[in-house]
């Protein structure tokens, strides 16, 4: 979590409409949360201009007023093979045009998974993407990405990488509309957004054993619990993808005798029809944080996300190399 959580508006360094007001840039789709980022650090959102010729290459088109201002730009990256050329395209036209600095808030972080080579010949990409970033931006503020090996986002990156925990507003959501919850993690890399959620809202969690053999094919156990049956089981998780961790979790659920679950998910990348199987696997409601822009987000994370971007924006320093690079 960054310290200094702004819920109402963060403390602003600058005067609206100077060159010292943060300027927001967001990629199509992302543009209320951009906006609300801004709108917390009494800042400008703007969006970029994204046209596809039939060849496939994209045009970049920047708004007017950049020259002079700190530039954040707002993407999701939920689908990085399509975004991450027009990304790197904006960055470097707005420092064409005279920003300052340029910064990344990518609340969803994509190649983070790949932090090794598991077998012959494989590109170890986590250090590639962050190499990839580094070369046009100068800071990334993300939420909660999906770390394995790495501890730590200083590992893969040498400029200012801010990680936001999203369990203070997910916490606050479970309070607020499912008072008797009783929180599950599918599988034991949950457990530290769980446990932390968890505390926060002051209720009992467990979770769940999975086992993984296959990218679609996964074996979740129940734990026997009294305190499952008589409240209403939350299942928490950080990402929903194929959708079949969540689905296997409500359907044993069910079968133990337990009340339809609530299903939160942190990044909604809902792959193929997996929103629509979650919820006709009996989930109660599917509801998710907004760092991927889906119609089930209902935890907006821009109260979190602006003092980081304040943070990241204030600390360009870099370092010559990440721990992961020293250990190759």
């Amino acid at each position: 979590m960054v310290e200094g959580i702004c819920r109402q508006r963060c403390e602003p360094l600058w005067n609206r409409g100077s060159p010292m007001t943060p300027f927001f840039l967001a990629f199509p789709g992302i543009e209320p949360l951009s906006h609300r980022i801004a709108d917390l650090m009494d800042g400008e959102a703007q969006t970029v201009g994204l046209h596809q010729f039939p060849d496939g290459e994209t045009l970049v088109t920047l708004p007017q007023g950049i020259d002079g201002r700190a530039v954040s730009v707002v993407a999701n990256l939920r689908d990085p093979d399509q975004v991450a050329l027009p990304l790197r395209f904006t960055a470097e036209t707005a420092r064409d045009l005279g920003a300052s600095s340029v910064g990344l808030v990518a609340p969803y972080l994509s190649y983070m998974r790949q932090d090794r080579r598991f077998a012959p010949g494989q590109a170890i990409s986590a250090p590639i993407f962050a190499r990839f970033l580094e070369q046009s931006f100068d800071w990334l503020v993300t939420v909660d990405p999906h770390l394995h090996r790495i501890s730590a986002l200083e590992e893969v990156f040498r400029f200012s990488a801010l990680r936001v925990a999203s369990a203070p507003l997910i916490a606050d959501w479970i309070v607020t509309n499912v008072p008797d919850a009783v929180i599950l993690g599918p599988d034991s890399e949950s457990q530290q957004w769980v446990a932390d959620v968890a505390a926060l809202a002051d209720k009992p969690y467990e979770v769940l054993t999975k086992v993984r053999s296959g990218d679609r094919t996964v074996e979740i156990s129940v734990p026997q619990s009294t305190a499952l049956t008589q409240g209403t089981p939350v299942v928490l998780d950080d990402i929903a993808s194929s959708g079949r961790t969540m689905t296997q979790a409500i359907d044993l659920l069910r079968a133990a005798g337990t009340k339809p679950p609530v299903c939160i998910i942190i990044h909604a990348v809902f792959a193929d029809n997996a929103y629509h199987d979650i919820l006709a696997a009996g989930a109660e409601r599917v509801i998710t944080t907004d760092t991927i822009p889906h119609s089930s987000n209902a935890i907006g994370l821009a109260p979190l996300l602006a003092p980081a971007v304040q943070s990241a924006a204030q600390d360009t320093s870099r370092i010559p190399e990440t721990p992961m690079e020293a250990q190759r």
